[in-house]
């Protein structure tokens, strides 16, 4: 290491220099190679995973006591000739032996038919795609809006710890824990929608106007807003326990010693170090998340595919039942990955391998 000389003839300590760019691309490289290798093992993991789910789901609809025939005929089943039910069973395969019907919807799986919906009268694929979109616009919202809104409140009850604006909102948070979903949707028609005429109270449209971008706007202003409610107590509990530990931590001891506002040690110093902890708690709600789409489209009458979960259970839609709940399992496993993608990228302490 070089040094020189100052006036007085001493060595003067030598100069910190910034990583070398190359050295700094090489971090980065092997980061991403880390990612790579994290992502392939948890698809890789996923797999059985998801083949578990599907026997599960598949040999309870099989031990179910409700016969399909029934539903498949609806009302129809009371005129129905024998003969023709025993050939619509036998066309629905209906009559084969278990093993033999999971391994005839594994090959159309393969294939891409995941059968028919008998609630839809659709192809089960085209059921998925007409309504996906709807769901992730739905949860993406509500969920960013959560998060946001959790990570503001946290942080400003944290701040001010054991004041006015903490009790409150502590109290709050613990008091929302125990209101269900649905429940606050109903509360939310009922003030907004029909008490306070601010907010449409379901749908995508009015009756008879045309699908427009405000349109929908409008009408998703209510749902997400009430899925971003039934997220946020825990949320803006996580943020407030997690920044008040790093707001006791050395380094934050040490910008107050060193008379910086208590904004910036608070923004600058204490934040970063809870936000990591955040990202893995939001990963960590993502099925809480599902469950909340499902209650909230249902209320407000959201065509989504968390809606049509429900109609395919109330309806006995086996094939779109099995369809949707494995498209539920993969959507929180992709999740969790995302949320250790992002906290490997973020952390250099944090390892792949851990």
């Amino acid at each position: 290491m070089n040094t020189s000389l100052d006036a007085a003839g001493g060595p003067t300590p030598p100069v910190a220099h910034p990583p070398v760019p190359d050295v700094a691309r090489r971090r980065r490289v092997a980061r991403l190679g880390e990612a790579g290798r994290l992502a392939v093992r948890r698809l890789l993991w996923a797999v059985p995973v998801v083949a578990a789910v599907s026997v599960v789901v598949f040999l309870l609809g099989a031990a179910s006591p409700f016969d399909p025939i029934y539903q498949y005929y609806g009302a129809r089943i009371f005129t129905a000739s024998a003969a023709d039910v025993a050939q619509a069973r036998q066309a629905l395969g209906l009559n084969d032996p278990v093993w033999s019907q999971y391994a005839d919807w594994i090959g159309g799986v393969v294939t891409g038919d995941w059968g028919i919906s008998r609630a839809y009268r659709q192809p089960v694929v085209q059921v998925i795609v007409e309504r996906l979109p709807w769901t992730q616009l739905l949860a993406g919202v509500g969920l960013a809006l959560a998060a946001g809104l959790a990570l503001l409140v946290g942080v400003f009850a944290a701040w001010r710890q054991g004041g006015w604006l903490d009790r409150i909102v502590t109290a709050l948070a613990n008091a929302l824990e125990a209101v269900p979903a649905f429940l606050l949707g109903l509360g939310a028609i009922g003030v907004f929608a029909l008490a306070l005429q601010l907010a449409p109270a379901g749908g995508l449209s009015a009756p008879g106007d045309p699908l427009t971008a405000g349109g929908v706007a409008r009408h998703l202003v209510l749902p997400a807003f009430v899925l971003a409610v039934s997220q946020l107590p825990w949320l803006i509990l996580a943020v407030r326990q997690q920044l008040l530990v790093t707001l006791a931590e050395d380094n934050v001891t040490a910008a107050r010693a060193r008379s910086l506002s208590e904004r910036r040690t608070v923004w600058r110093h204490a934040l970063p170090g809870a936000l990591l902890p955040y990202v893995t708690t939001l990963g960590g709600r993502l099925p809480e998340v599902v469950t909340g789409v499902v209650l909230v489209e249902e209320v407000f009458s959201w065509p989504g595919v968390a809606r049509a979960m429900v109609q395919a259970g109330l309806q006995l839609d086996y094939p779109l039942l099995l369809a949707l709940t494995l498209l539920a399992t993969a959507a929180v496993l992709v999740g969790n990955l995302l949320a250790d993608l992002a906290v490997l990228m973020l952390d250099p302490r944090v390892s792949s391998d851990g």
